[in-house]
């Protein structure tokens, strides 16, 4: 059998986290929560539904993801933001990959979000696929703006959604916007890189188009 250890980073994550730990009860051996200082009930609740909880100061997303892998007790690591959930299927995929020899060395899944009280079924929103199982000596978080996997080999998937609860409102969707857009301006800055105006103009209508006429967003 294949031990897997999920990884969460939290922070303020207390309305959250019962769902996505429930969703884990039966699949992960091992549930490790990485918090940031969280002010709610977050790290309660946590060890309440049997996770080992780590704090750590806030860094970035790639170094916060690689420290709670680096606490797991197993090198399956399972790796999923707090307002994620298996489905039903997914969880089925899973049960039954634990049993087998795996095939490869890292895994996606299809990742179906609820937005603003519906799910997004069309544009590049669906299927996202996010690389979410990886074993912890093959691959590693490295953009610290970006919470994605670093791996160079062939990535298998699993069948079943992994279902993401974002944006309850428009006031949230604004105070995310602000927080990734500005996080992502410093770290390019850091790294020297300047935007082009006349890119900056155009991105917005581009990908009004590409995502609603092109990518159907309008059904």
């Amino acid at each position: 059998m294949n031990r897997l250890s999920a990884c969460l980073i939290t922070f303020n994550e207390e309305h959250n986290l019962p769902r996505v730990l429930g969703s884990l009860q039966g699949i992960a051996d091992e549930i490790v929560a990485l918090d940031c200082g969280s002010k709610d009930r977050t790290q309660e609740i946590a060890q309440e539904r049997g996770a080992k909880v780590v704090t750590h100061a806030w860094t970035n997303f790639a170094e916060q993801k690689n420290i709670a892998a680096a606490a797991a007790s197993y090198d399956w690591i399972l790796s999923l933001d707090a307002d994620e959930e298996l489905s039903p299927e997914l969880r089925s995929a899973l049960a039954e990959w634990k049993e087998k020899e795996p095939e490869f060395a890292a895994y996606e899944f299809a990742r179906r979000t609820w937005y603003l009280g519906a799910w997004i079924w069309h544009t590049r929103w669906y299927p996202d696929y996010q690389l979410k199982l990886y074993r912890r000596d093959k691959s590693r978080f490295e953009v610290p703006e970006h919470a994605t996997v670093k791996y160079d080999g062939p990535v298998g998937r699993l069948e079943g959604d992994l279902l993401h609860y974002t944006l309850r409102s428009y006031e949230e969707h604004a105070a995310k916007v602000e927080s990734i857009t500005t996080r992502q301006a410093q770290y390019l800055f850091s790294e020297g890189r300047r935007s082009w105006r006349v890119a900056m103009w155009l991105a917005s209508p581009w990908n009004w188009f590409n995502n609603y006429i092109l990518c159907r967003g309008f059904l």
